[in-house]
């Protein structure tokens, strides 16, 4: 089998940016859909598969009009649920247990929330049911980071130094076949 690409495209811009967002379906702004549309012009992609929440689903169908493509939606694909944390900033949790997911996520997961590897369970299988086609993803910062940790086995510290602002696409090529068998083509910012 040929290599392809599968190009990860962290969301557009939420309404309220900075807060905690997981599972809370907060929609992107209409700068942060263009940003993405913006972002991945140039790109050649046979399919879209985004997140079912809005901040994702929203720009990659502003992305796929124009070229006649209609996104796949696959949950799989949301941020890692932040349990009683989703939603809030920051500064209204604890710090010292925010610090502690920060460090650790696995070992710390916020109260009534998801740990690290069931993330990465979840998006690493998503990864497994792409096809060996371009594909653009339209995900969240999380979920891309998980994707990061399954293809290449980063560790919490590599993960965390990766920026990734809005509309950012990392591309990936791909041979399928082989575990961790990705090379990291390009960052796009």
């Amino acid at each position: 089998m040929s290599d392809f690409f599968i190009h990860l495209m962290r969301h557009g811009a939420p309404q309220t940016p900075g807060l905690l967002l997981g599972r809370t379906d907060a929609p992107t702004t209409p700068a942060g859909i263009a940003a993405c549309v913006a972002q991945v012009q140039d790109l050649s992609f046979c399919s879209i598969i985004a997140s079912d929440l809005q901040r994702s689903a929203q720009p990659a169908a502003a992305i796929g009009a124009p070229r006649g493509l209609d996104p796949t939606i696959d949950r799989r694909w949301r941020e890692v649920d932040f349990g009683a944390w989703d939603g809030l900033a920051p500064s209204e949790v604890e710090s010292s247990a925010l610090g502690a997911f920060w460090d650790d996520p696995d070992a710390n997961p916020p109260p009534g929330g998801e740990r690290w590897s069931a993330l990465v369970a979840r998006v690493e299988a998503a990864l497994a049911s792409i096809p060996p086609e371009d594909t653009l993803v339209v995900t969240h910062g999380g979920a891309i980071r998980a994707a990061l940790a399954s293809l290449f086995g980063f560790g919490q510290c590599q993960l965390w130094a990766f920026d990734l602002p809005y509309a950012a696409v990392i591309s990936l090529r791909v041979w399928p076949g082989t575990p961790r068998s990705a090379q990291i083509a390009g960052l796009w910012a």
